[in-house]
């Protein structure tokens, strides 16, 4: 049955499409000599170039609607039978184009046979502003009306100006129409203790406890032992990390997220999905892609010794020769001075710049009991940089979430903390470290890159590492001789993959310019 549905679906979609590249091409090509005469001997003058002027622009929009279309939107199905109707009018008046009227008119009664499949609503906080735009382009309209009737010449450059104004508001009316429903985050006191308490039964991955940021909303099993968190962006559902919780409510978890995601209209994406579970997004039909490395360290195996590891043997003796120290301390553990001191160094040494991370890094400070701190002090005690570590409870490991420095501090600073760092953990027993998540580490990598295109794509990433840091961060990881995990982006269809690359930019605030706008973390 939701096989029937889904053709049918894509079959008026690509019907749409059929009908308005009839329309746009009948448009563009001369009429036929008898019928015209017969128009436009019934017609008043200047009736058939209008309707083909039309006719063009029905065409172009329904091909726009097609893919709306496909995916089942109650407003591109009511707007598409308007066009439709509108269409078979128009191609009557431009020339008795009977055949591609009795197209739209196929069209139309297939539109409305089906007229039941088109259930995932539009956006419903896109009213107000759609309303707005209507106000300004019916005012608009209203103006040239109001001169053209009062016979009053307007400049040319001011009709130029108005018409280009009059066809953005049109286009910014339309997106508002067709945006997909979105969704706000609602977290509530109650929702989060629980995701709190399944990651610490069961919160193994080391993206576990990045799922207790603030700006995702959870998704529960019936039973409440397990849960996805996810964000809603641009129409698409960004699952971030894997799913936590009791081993056999998974798969009976992720096919009710993407039941509920499909009738809403979202498209599904898993971000930073562990190799571990990608049979359950297999099952599930979504297909994966590697998006990258994450790095992890073992402190058991690590050491300082060796020629390769050399340059960040330097930094931590020049490091320790300048006299600075790293104290290792628990959120509980730290005073009213320090936590402030770890706000200010963050707000400084991230300036204009938004702060970044979805998918491995926290949104606040000081928000987990479980969290720690590497410090690293002068010897007057003076902060120059720290790290920050959340636990992954049920495998006693810990992730970086961010490192931050105090301009002016030594060379080697964050390799220093980072070392230091993991002689405390092989210390403490922790097994493992994760430091940080490489995207497109393959691309990125020195002699890795065989293809063309991946060639293409490695030297476009490197002339962006300016802005995105992609391959800064590879190589400062690689400095570790960590152990490579694969993570992948999981998505339904191949063709989602620009919609979701860009939704997750987004969310990753990688698309933000800096500004006062930017997202801070919560301070003290």
């Amino acid at each position: 049955m939701r096989a029937r549905m889904l053709a049918a679906e894509q079959l008026l979609g690509a019907a749409a499409a059929a009908v308005g590249l009839l329309g746009i091409a009948s448009a563009l090509t001369p009429a036929l000599a008898s019928r015209s005469d017969l128009v436009q001997g019934v017609l008043p003058p200047g009736f058939p170039a209008a309707a083909r002027l039309l006719t063009l622009a029905f065409g172009l929009g329904l091909v726009w609607l097609s893919r709306s279309l496909a995916r089942r939107r109650r407003h591109a199905w009511q707007l598409a039978v308007a066009l439709v109707l509108a269409i078979a009018v128009t191609h009557l008046v431009k020339g008795l184009d009977a055949e591609e009227a009795t197209a739209s008119v196929l069209l139309l009664a297939g539109l409305v046979r089906w007229r039941g499949h088109f259930d995932v609503p539009g956006d419903r906080t896109a009213f107000r502003p759609l309303v707005a735009v209507g106000l300004a382009l019916g005012s608009l309209l209203a103006l040239f009306a109001a001169l053209d009737l009062h016979r009053v010449a307007a400049p040319e450059d001011l009709e130029d100006v108005v018409g280009v104004l009059a066809f953005l508001l049109a286009v910014c009316a339309l997106y508002l129409w067709l945006r997909p429903l979105s969704e706000r985050v609602r977290q509530t006191v109650s929702q989060h203790a629980c995701a709190r308490r399944l990651i610490e039964s069961y919160g193994r991955d080391s993206l576990a406890s990045f799922a207790l940021r603030r700006d995702k909303a959870y998704f529960f099993a019936p039973s409440e032992r397990a849960f996805l968190a996810y964000r809603v962006v641009a129409g698409s559902a960004l699952v971030s990390g894997d799913p936590v919780g009791e081993e056999a409510e998974l798969p009976g978890l992720l096919v009710d997220f993407q039941r509920t995601a499909h009738a809403n209209g979202w498209r599904v994406a898993v971000l930073g999905a562990s190799a571990e579970r990608l049979p359950l997004y297999r099952a599930l039909g979504l297909r994966a892609v590697k998006l990258g490395d994450e790095a992890v360290v073992r402190p058991a195996a690590f050491s300082l010794e060796g020629r390769k590891i050399r340059k960040v043997r330097q930094s931590v003796h020049r490091l320790q020769n300048a006299g600075y120290r790293v104290r290792v301390l628990g959120a509980r553990e730290m005073d009213d001075r320090l936590r402030k001191a770890v706000c200010d160094l963050a707000a400084v040494a991230r300036g204009s710049w938004p702060e970044r991370g979805f998918t491995m890094a926290m949104d606040d400070f000081f928000g987990d009991e479980g969290e720690i701190y590497a410090l690293a002090e002068d010897a007057d005690g003076v902060l120059g940089g720290f790290l920050h570590l959340v636990p992954a409870p049920a495998s006693g490991g810990y992730s970086l979430s961010a490192m931050r420095r105090r301009r002016g501090t030594p060379n080697g600073l964050m390799e220093f903390l980072i070392a230091e760092t993991i002689v405390w953990a092989h210390a403490v027993d922790v097994p493992e470290l994760s430091l940080n998540f490489c995207v497109f580490a393959d691309l990125l990598r020195a002699g890795s890159v065989r293809s063309p295109a991946a060639r293409v794509l490695s030297f476009s990433l490197r002339r962006l590492d300016r802005a995105f840091q992609l391959e800064r961060l590879l190589r400062f990881s690689a400095k570790f001789f960590p152990e490579w995990r694969p993570r992948f982006l999981c998505i339904e269809h191949l063709s989602d993959f620009p919609a979701v690359g860009i939704a997750y930019l987004r969310a990753e605030s990688l698309l933000t310019p800096p500004g006062p706008w930017a997202r801070a973390k919560t301070s003290v």
